[in-house]
């Protein structure tokens, strides 16, 4: 009768639902490396491991067995049971008590960097980039630059669903099947492209044991979980899956800053086992885990008893925000452990209607509270053995369930009977839809449903999810069911097979030209004839520098901000100034740069390698040194280092159409390996860099991470985003061009949530907002800080170049006034030194564009102030675009 009251309730629910009371992103107001080649680091190396409490482990009084646990196992202490009409409950005698659960973990006190460069992410001002001594050529009858144009076609109704090219990358990139990393237990079905920067990687790096963040929960591979030090006699141990969830009351604060009041860092303990599934064939050693199934969004690992094996005894579906962490037995005898110690396990009534699943309450010592639901056609029958150990009576074939209950008691019987109406069924994998319609857009995440047909898919949503769900996406919300998850607020329940997504607001008027929501693209005509001869004068001094030299670099990411430099003041000389003959003389240089790399003659050329399926720089096969080019031959910073080539040449072909025949499919190469929208691409994973389920991209590659993939700059991934729409534009791809703008303004309501803090944002802890970024996001920890220094210009600064059109739509002004205020106002931004200063002043454009603009145009403007990736002439453009010129 409860069950059938509950779906009457969600079905009221859904027909009296209200509608979203829709949080859009915000918009400015009108106001103003040495490592050589590993698959992995070492295992909590004890420089950068704390206990977060002095963990101990106390001696029970238990029954010593000698032989390993049988069919009908024995509990190894006496066991209290409770019998009543509705439960039987199993429970630790108080006698046992004595022991101390392991509540604490591990912390990771040190940023782990292997595999990132420590040097910062501006080019050295060592480069000749000060005034040339003399000025480009310019033809005396000069061409005019060929009238920019594309030939637009509509969207498709999917815009993910149709390749960017099923070619093979072309033959200027030589291919070599090998690659640093092994592929650890990766399953022959995945011989086809395999995914490297997403969220279950650790599964198949390294020592294979760091963890997986689905969020809330997270998992990782306990290869040796040993209940003998947790409670229990048994002989043996058992290699499982460890399952965790943590609350924002776990979190460690790191120390607090004078000026900003904020905790430098906050993190979450690692090595909490609160229940760890296993099987009793799985031997003590030797076991196999292996990751098959994978999606952009999903993937599936799985237990074998011997390397020669072929078949699990166990396998777990990963989909991210899943509901239950799911298990499929496969004729295997459940063990359940616990390093937090069982109090009772008590066998409560099948779900009304659904006799195939037998249910569990499993209490912690904790606190906790977590259910179990067996779904099979034979009942299962588990044992408490001890405060750490749990056994099933027989083999069992089907799937077995666990969700941990919220905290709250007020919610946690809403919470179990939601559990119970989304049993017996779970998310094997996701894929993404999605269309564009003018601006407005829509992006759809479906779950692949199995197990039983009947229950909806219950999920977990975050924070920018619930902001922009459709009304009927909404009415599936069950606001009253909420997990803490690592770094990402809170976790919502969600029942639905489903998600659809909206982003009412796209960046569809964003060109080349300056940009804010507020004013759109510059005119260029309502630009003074003064403000442009001072532009001009500038550019016409940047656009004669030594490109080649600039260019031709050792770095795949240092080489294309060069280009991209030099592509934005050729543009600016063409189309804001309007002088075509300069802007000629400075295409054709640029071209002749550009050349270099679309042959691939530049000083590490790119290869396209077989074993993961992508185009990397071949500078860690040339060096050994897997942090060479900022980790690109591992996979990290793909998005970052190709955008800025894919942006350069958008720029090239936007000023030359005739240009595209012949580098097309180069970008389209690159964009294929950081942003392949469709699986039909047999050669690059889909979404390598972007994640459509958090909203941002991963940075981290192939590197073993105790503390989760992450991303430092947030700017440069709007960028490469912005890269897509624009090379989309110029080309004529109207699905790259829409998933562009969809990707962009999905990405600035993220960034919003959780990498560029307000002061009234509630997602992140109160004590660390004040930092206003978050420097080094990851799946487990916030770390304000680089990789390359803790500079305050260095930590907010990451997160502002580059400076272009879509640098407003993700820092709105109130975000940059008040970053402003805390870190630079007050003369603070003029004791900056290098090319920082430029990049701070840049950015004040977007708030005060009449200082930036005087701060560019001054005639006492020392050079060293600039990034090499940055020019004065594109700053002077976009303050005046903004509002700051005479």
């Amino acid at each position: 009768m409860k069950l059938n009251l509950l779906f009457l309730q969600f079905l009221i629910a859904g027909i009296q639902c209200a509608p979203h009371p829709r949080a859009q992103v915000d918009t400015p107001t009108t106001t103003s490396s040495t490592a050589k080649f590993h698959a992995g680091g070492n295992i909590f190396p004890p420089s950068v491991l704390k206990h977060a409490s002095p963990t101990t482990t106390a001696k029970a009084t238990i029954k010593a067995k000698s032989a390993l646990p049988s069919p009908s196992p024995t509990p190894s202490i006496s066991i209290q049971t409770s019998i009543s009409a509705s439960a039987t409950i199993q429970i630790i005698p108080s006698s046992a008590a004595t022991l101390t659960p392991s509540t604490t973990g591990l912390l990771l006190s040190n940023l782990e960097t292997s595999g990132h460069a420590t040097s910062a992410p501006i080019i050295a001002p060592s480069l000749p980039i000060s005034i040339p001594q003399t000025r480009i050529l310019v033809a005396a009858a000069a061409s005019a630059v060929p009238s920019p144009s594309a030939l637009l076609s509509s969207p498709s109704p999917n815009i993910f669903q149709q390749p960017i090219s099923l070619s093979p990358p072309p033959s200027i990139f030589p291919s070599r099947a090998d690659h640093p990393v092994p592929r650890l237990g990766i399953t022959p079905q995945n011989s086809g492209p395999l995914q490297t920067n997403k969220f279950y990687a650790n599964f198949f790096l390294g020592s294979q044991t760091a963890a997986t963040w689905t969020h809330p929960y997270s998992l990782s591979y306990a290869p040796s979980f040993n209940p003998s030090t947790t409670g229990s006699t048994s002989p043996r141990t058992y290699p499982g899956i460890s399952i965790s969830h943590l609350l924002s009351s776990q979190k460690v604060f790191g120390p607090t800053s004078s000026s900003t009041s904020s905790s430098s860092y906050y993190i979450n303990p690692i090595g909490i086992t609160s229940l760890l599934l296993s099987c009793t064939e799985l031997p003590p050693s030797g076991s196999r885990l292996t990751t098959s199934s994978q999606t952009s969004l999903s993937a599936s690992i799985n237990l074998l008893s011997s390397p020669s094996s072929s078949t699990p005894l166990i396998s777990f579906p990963l989909v991210q925000g899943m509901g239950f962490v799911t298990a499929l037995y496969n004729s295997a005898t459940p063990i359940l452990g616990s390093g937090v110690f069982f109090q009772s396990l008590a066998r409560l009534p099948s779900p009304a209607g659904r006799s195939s699943i037998t249910k569990y309450r499993i209490s912690l010592a904790d606190g906790s509270t977590w259910l179990l639901y067996a779904t099979s056609p034979s009942p299962l029958t588990l044992t408490l053995l001890s405060p750490s150990l749990i056994q099933g009576s027989a083999p069992f074939s089907g799937s077995l369930q666990i969700a941990k209950l919220p905290a709250s008691a007020s919610t946690s019987a809403e919470a179990e009977l939601l559990h119970d109406t989304a049993a017996g069924a779970y998310a094997r994998s996701a894929s993404i839809s999605g269309s564009v319609n003018g601006n407005s857009g829509s992006y759809t995440l479906t779950f692949e449903k199995a197990g039983l047909s009947d229950p909806t898919l219950l999920m977990y949503a975050l924070p920018h999810h619930v902001e922009s769900f459709d009304n009927a996406t909404y009415c599936a919300v069950r606001g009253g069911v909420v997990l803490d998850t690592t770094t990402k607020g809170t976790a919502t329940a969600v029942l639905a097979n489903s998600w659809t997504l909206l982003e009412p607001s796209l960046p569809s008027t964003m060109g080349f030209l300056p940009w804010s929501p507020a004013r759109g693209s510059l005119n260029p005509s309502a630009i003074s004839s003064a403000a442009k001869a001072v532009i001009s004068n500038i550019a016409a001094v940047e656009v004669s520098q030594n490109m080649t030299m600039q260019t031709n670099l050792d770095s795949m990411y240092y080489s294309g901000k060069a280009l991209a430099k030099f592509a934005g003041i050729v543009y600016t000389i063409h189309d804001i100034v309007g002088d075509v003959a300069l802007a000629q003389a400075g295409l054709d240089k640029l071209k002749q740069s550009f050349e270099r790399f679309s042959s691939n003659k530049q000083q590490f050329p790119l290869v396209y390698e077989t074993a993961w399926s992508g185009l990397v720089s071949s500078a860690s096969y040339a060096t050994l040194n897997s942090g060479a080019d900022f980790g690109n031959t591992y996979y990290n910073d793909h998005h970052f280092h190709y955008s800025y080539f894919v942006y350069a040449a958008a720029l090239i072909g936007y000023l030359d159409p005739t240009w595209l025949a012949t580098h097309k499919d180069y970008i389209n190469t690159l964009v294929r390996d950081y942003a392949n929208p469709s699986p039909l691409d047999p050669y690059f994973p889909v979404s390598r860099n972007f994640d459509w389920y958090h909203g941002h991209s991963w940075a981290h590659g192939l590197y073993e991470t105790f503390d989760g993939k992450n991303e430092e700059s947030s700017s440069e991934d709007s960028l490469s985003a912005y890269a897509l729409k624009m090379w989309g534009h110029v080309t004529g791809d109207a699905n790259m061009e829409a998933r562009g703008n969809l990707q962009l303004a999905v990405t600035a309501r993220s960034l919003q949530n959780y990498f560029l803090y307000e002061s009234d944002n509630d997602v992140q802890p109160a004590n660390f907002i004040g930092n206003k970024v978050s420097g080094i996001l990851f799946e487990n920890k916030i770390d304000h800080t680089t990789y390359f220094g803790g500079n305050v210009e260095f930590v907010q600064g990451i997160h502002m170049l580059p400076l272009l059109p879509h640098s407003t739509l993700t820092r709105t002004q109130r975000f940059v006034t008040e970053e402003w205020n805390t870190y630079f106002s007050n003369g603070r931004a003029d004791a900056v030194v290098g090319g920082w200063k430029g990049i701070l002043f840049g950015n004040l454009a977007i708030i005060d564009a009449k200082s930036s603009w005087n701060f560019f145009a001054r005639g006492d403007f020392d050079w060293s102030w600039l990034d090499g990736g940055a020019s004065r002439t594109w700053y002077l453009a976009m303050a005046a675009g903004l509002g700051g010129a005479p």
